[in-house]
């Protein structure tokens, strides 16, 4: 595939976030609908979506070749595992516990159960957690498309890294969780033909 057409997949790609962002943003406003996304999303819309936010590039780029590492065969077979386990926990504990006591988050809980240290720290321990691997698989991407893309144009690295970032915060800017919901659903879609 030449860089040209990596761009232009590129460029509608985000072309369809920010079609996504604004009918989502238009219909929505305040930090009720910008947050819990006016608490009006399809559990199913939700539950497909978390499929895709499980995978990553990463997924794609590293895994297998890990897989073909027989030292290293079934190790990624155990995250499987444990997130298949993860979501029966989620909707089987969490999720009826979050709607017993109107609950937004965890946090909430820990802050009501334990105390504002207590949620201060898990909330932080989690902040920290999502930056460090949010910025590991943001590298990734970036360094891929550095190789493949801006590198044939001339762009310096830097310059990749904001534009990236640019566009990840200008889809995300105004339409808030209902447009996190249903671009994560789209990429859930996109992500099964490559299953089969």
């Amino acid at each position: 595939m030449t860089p040209f057409a990596i761009l232009s997949l590129i460029v509608v790609y985000f072309g369809m976030l920010f079609i996504i962002s604004h009918y989502t943003s238009k219909k929505n406003s305040g930090n009720d609908a910008f947050f819990k996304a006016n608490k009006n999303s399809k559990w199913y819309l939700v539950a497909f979506g978390m499929i895709g936010t499980a995978l990553s590039g990463v997924t794609f780029i590293s895994v297998p070749g890990e897989v073909g590492n027989p030292e290293n065969q079934f190790k990624y077979f155990q995250f499987v595992l444990g997130n298949a386990i993860g979501f029966l926990v989620i909707a089987k504990v969490l999720l009826p516990l979050y709607y017993r006591m109107n609950l937004t988050s965890i946090y909430s809980y820990i802050e009501q159960r334990l105390g504002t240290v207590s949620y201060k720290t898990a909330a932080f321990i989690f902040l920290l957690s999502r930056t460090i691997g949010s910025s590991f698989r943001l590298y990734l991407v970036v360094i891929v498309l550095q190789r493949y893309v801006f590198d044939f144009y001339h762009i310096p690295f830097a310059l990749t890294v904001l534009i990236s970032l640019a566009l990840i915060f200008a889809y995300t800017y105004r339409g808030g969780l209902k447009t996190i919901i249903i671009t994560d659903t789209l990429q859930t879609f996109f992500w099964f033909p490559l299953f089969s």
